[in-house]
């Protein structure tokens, strides 16, 4: 995955946004990431100093998604009508003082109203970047987009472990355990990042100073084509446009079966780890980084593959059944040094598929459909944000092996793999029934397998 080079008023002008707009947006998420996830380093500590059991644990991790799903459409509702800027520093603002009072966690319900909490607030974050991205680049260019913004979970997970073990290491200052140092400060982090985000964040090319008039109305020109003009303003009447398209509803149903695996895995790597004979909070969180290292590899080649030979369906099928093996191989082997190494590689291959996902989703929608639709998308995705971490907790607490979800993994890849089939007929009926060109491909962005 490359920054565009060249010297075209449209090439220079996407080069600028790649490299002023997207650090922006990438610093919020990364944070967002960093407050979901630092859970999973507090589980065992929560369990000790709280009495959270195995399975609230789970529940309790997978209650953030709950929550985050249910307002997703409302929110980037309320995202398109108030605008990105305001509504993103809102959300960061909010989920800063949810991350931040987490500290206060007393038993399991309280627990469970932070997670809920947490989720409600930071609804809506990911869908409003990728309505953005519709505004400011062409289609040509989202995959590398989404893929650079996929480098902040990523980070997330590779700066955050050891972020969140260190200050962890603050046990007992001032009469607080690690973890809740770990929640205030990194809630407090947040709701700066919030403040940067509502003083410098442009909406639109237009509003860029560091971009010339004519590089704006460039980016915007390029953004513009192809679009979808079905309900490009008022979401009445089209519901079925934004919600209940086929291909919409097989890639939300997809997601879905990847945010299970990548969510079960993410929240117990931490635990897997330390099952390994592994002591000592900072060691845990540094080697549970390997998350962050295949998923940094993952959306910097995956989608820079998918650009060269943009074969969506088949793409997305790979890619959604390859978790299935390499659960199969982690669960065969009893080194714990090559088990690591494969939880690095299962997160190259699910991070990585997830710049395609929302690059096919935003090539046949915009407007006021598409900030409905990718909400929805995400909405059907992140409730295998629940399920997955729900089902890990079952599943070890039937067999007191934080490694028996693996199983999990398995079922839902293959699952996933084979609706890549549906999804590769959905596809085609989508680009013969719509009346908008395929946008034109040097880099030929649609799939030759899906093409009239």
């Amino acid at each position: 995955m490359a920054i565009p080079a060249g010297g075209d008023l449209y090439t220079v002008a996407t080069r600028k946004a790649m490299l002023r707009l997207l650090p922006l947006l990438c610093l919020a998420y990364f944070m967002s990431y960093v407050d979901r996830t630092n859970i999973a380093l507090a589980k065992t500590h929560l369990q000790a100093d709280v009495g959270i059991s195995v399975a609230a644990f789970g529940l309790g991790a997978g209650l953030f998604f709950l929550t985050y799903a249910l307002f997703e459409v409302p929110s980037n509702l309320i995202m398109y009508r108030v605008g990105p800027r305001r509504w993103i520093a809102r959300i960061a603002l909010s989920w800063g003082a949810v991350t931040s009072l987490m500290m206060f966690i007393t038993d399991d319900i309280t627990f469970y109203i932070a997670r809920i909490a947490l989720g409600a607030a930071e609804a809506g974050l990911y869908p409003a970047m990728m309505f953005m991205m519709t505004r400011w680049f062409a289609q040509q260019d989202r995959a590398t987009a989404v893929g650079f913004i996929y480098l902040s979970p990523t980070l997330g997970l590779l700066v955050g472990g050891p972020l969140g073990g260190a200050l962890m290491e603050l046990d007992s200052l001032a009469g607080f355990h690690g973890w809740q140092w770990m929640f205030l400060i990194e809630g407090l982090i947040t709701m700066v990042i919030g403040l940067v985000v509502l003083v410098y964040l442009p909406e639109v090319p237009a509003d860029a100073t560091w971009l010339t008039a004519e590089e704006a109305a460039a980016l915007s020109a390029r953004a513009d084509q192809g679009k979808d003009p079905r309900g490009e303003h008022s979401l009445k009447g089209n519901l079925g446009q934004a919600f209940g398209r086929p291909f919409i509803l097989l890639i939300g149903v997809i997601y879905f079966l990847n945010q299970v695996t990548m969510n079960g895995v993410t929240f117990n790597v931490p635990s897997i780890i330390e099952s390994l004979d592994v002591d000592g909070s900072f060691l845990i969180g540094l080697l549970s980084g390997v998350t962050g290292i295949g998923g940094i590899i993952g959306v910097l080649v995956m989608s820079a593959l998918f650009r060269r030979s943009p074969r969506e369906s088949l793409t997305i099928g790979l890619l959604a059944a390859l978790p299935a093996v390499i659960a199969a191989l982690f669960l065969m082997v009893s080194s714990p040094a090559l088990r690591i190494i494969l939880i690095g590689v299962m997160a190259m291959i699910i991070f990585g598929t997830l710049p395609i996902f929302w690059s096919v989703a935003m090539a046949r929608m915009s407007g006021i459909v598409a900030a409905a639709g990718l909400a929805f998308i995400n909405t059907v995705g992140l409730t295998g944000g629940f399920v997955g971490p729900y089902l890990f907790g079952l599943a070890e607490s039937g067999s007191g092996d934080p490694t028996s979800g693996f199983s999990i993994v398995i079922a839902t890849s293959l699952v996933g793999g084979g609706l890549a089939v549906a999804l590769r007929w959905a596809l085609r009926r989508e680009d013969r029934t719509t009346t908008v060109p395929a946008p034109a491909p040097a880099s030929t962005e649609r799939d030759p397998e899906v093409l009239p």
